[in-house]
């Protein structure tokens, strides 16, 4: 099995019982390929037809802030949600997005989280500024900490030529305005950090903060 690109749909190949198959997913990333194929192998050891499992496939949906493609925009751009909020994580989120769109222009917003490990924070932000096109540095969950400390240490991360294409804007719901407002057509926009969580954490807090409804503000969003 394995993607094609044919206008930046992510495609899957089956070959099965010497015949091939051909599914459009309606799914982003690389990584989904391998949740869809053990769900078909655990299908077929249950003995559901192999033509109703390719039925159901395409109607297939992304976990809520896993990957999640929250609209399409009228310019053709796309938005994503994901939880990344490790360096590994976020790697395979920007990797996944440059190999399924590629020549895109990728936009990243993303911050790190307070009273947790600290050495993450550069790292972070340099492979933001390594993989991204543009990236906007925010608060995630600051918690006890100060936000703008927690910035200071995660723009360590990225050298003096890399920091160009980066902005720092503590505010998360200004942040995702800003980025959503200079999205252009076909542009890619990964927000992560947050994904399904409705809330952020501040001095020891929760206030009520939705990453999906905060972008709907600013894109008019049609119908998947």
């Amino acid at each position: 099995s394995f993607p094609t690109r044919r206008s930046s749909d992510l495609l899957l190949r089956i070959k099965y019982n010497n015949s091939t198959y051909k599914i459009k997913l309606n799914l982003i990333g690389k990584v989904q390929l391998k949740n869809i194929l053990m769900a078909t192998i655990a299908a077929i050891k249950s003995n559901i037809s192999i033509k109703d499992i390719f039925k159901v496939i395409p109607r297939i949906k992304s976990v809520n802030g896993r990957f999640e493609k929250i609209g399409k925009i009228k310019n053709n751009s796309k938005v994503i949600l994901d939880y990344a909020h490790t360096p590994d994580a976020l790697k395979t989120c920007l990797k996944n997005l440059k190999e399924q769109f590629p020549g895109k222009k990728i936009s990243l917003v993303f911050g790190c989280g307070g009273n947790r490990d600290k050495t993450k924070r550069p790292k972070m932000a340099h492979i933001a500024s390594q993989l991204s096109t543009q990236a906007i540095f925010t608060s995630d969950n600051p918690r006890t900490e100060n936000p703008d400390t927690i910035l200071e240490e995660m723009e360590v991360g990225g050298s003096a030529e890399n920091l160009k294409k980066t902005i720092t804007i503590s505010d998360r719901r200004q942040a995702i305005k800003t980025a959503c407002k200079f999205s252009e057509t076909g542009d890619i926009l990964l927000i992560a950090g947050k994904g399904h969580e409705n809330y952020q954490e501040i001095n020891g807090e929760r206030f009520h903060f939705d990453d999906l409804v905060e972008v709907k503000k600013y894109f008019n969003l049609l119908k998947k």
